[in-house]
């Protein structure tokens, strides 16, 4: 076993609770916004990671991939996960297709935020001369915007399936079949190695674009 894979794997873990926490608050904050109380009578409008973690999406499979990188290098590093979805009570919504689009939008929208709030702790990192600390923010912004593009594939039930399912005005009923196939989806995405590269590179290049516009060299 390659024990600094395994460092490096479980680092990039703690990334993606980060991430997975910021995401998730995001549709659970813009769900209350448009009225749905539900979401804070479930305790998910808060940045405790405990409140998003899905079992499966932020325990299992990501801890299965990390354990499979430290054993085999085909792996490549490679790390996925997701968390506990956000159930919006569109009764509560009075317009539901508008609104039901700017919740959906929210989550990827804080994978923004966060990148660029990391952005700034790594410039201030940078300045105090701390080159872990910088290279563990850029980590994090990668992984950030990486979740961001592929959370905006127009695929069920990912945001950009829920989006497009909004903005066109597909039936509900239409929406959770397609939706209750997710899982044969995101198999199907996760073993495309070419449009996970795409998705690396629109990440890679998107800090980068960041980081130059903070002044981080």
């Amino acid at each position: 076993m390659d024990t600094q894979a395994l460092i490096d794997g479980l680092l990039m873990y703690i990334c993606l609770v980060v991430i997975v926490t910021f995401h998730e608050f995001g549709h659970a904050w813009m769900a209350l916004r448009m009225g749905d109380v539900s979401q804070r009578e479930q305790g998910r409008v808060t940045l405790n990671p405990l409140a998003h973690l899905d079992t499966f999406g932020t325990v299992i499979l990501p801890l299965f991939f990390i354990l499979a990188n430290a054993f085999d290098k085909s792996f490549g590093g490679f790390l996925f996960g997701w968390g506990k979805p956000v159930m919006v009570d569109l009764n509560n919504l009075t317009q539901r297709r508008r609104q039901s689009l700017w919740i959906t939008l929210a989550g990827p929208a804080m994978n923004v935020v966060l990148t660029a709030l990391v952005l700034l702790v790594a410039r201030g990192a940078a300045w105090a001369e701390q080159p872990e600390a910088v290279k563990f923010c850029l980590d994090l912004a990668i992984l950030s915007m990486f979740l961001f593009f592929f959370n905006l594939l127009p695929v069920p039930p990912l945001d950009g399936g829920n989006a497009l399912h909004s903005i066109i005005g597909m039936k509900e009923e239409t929406y959770l079949r397609l939706s209750q196939m997710g899982w044969i989806f995101i198999l199907i995405l996760i073993n495309i190695r070419p449009l996970f590269a795409w998705l690396a590179y629109l990440a890679v290049n998107s800090v980068k674009m960041g980081a130059g516009w903070v002044g981080l060299g």
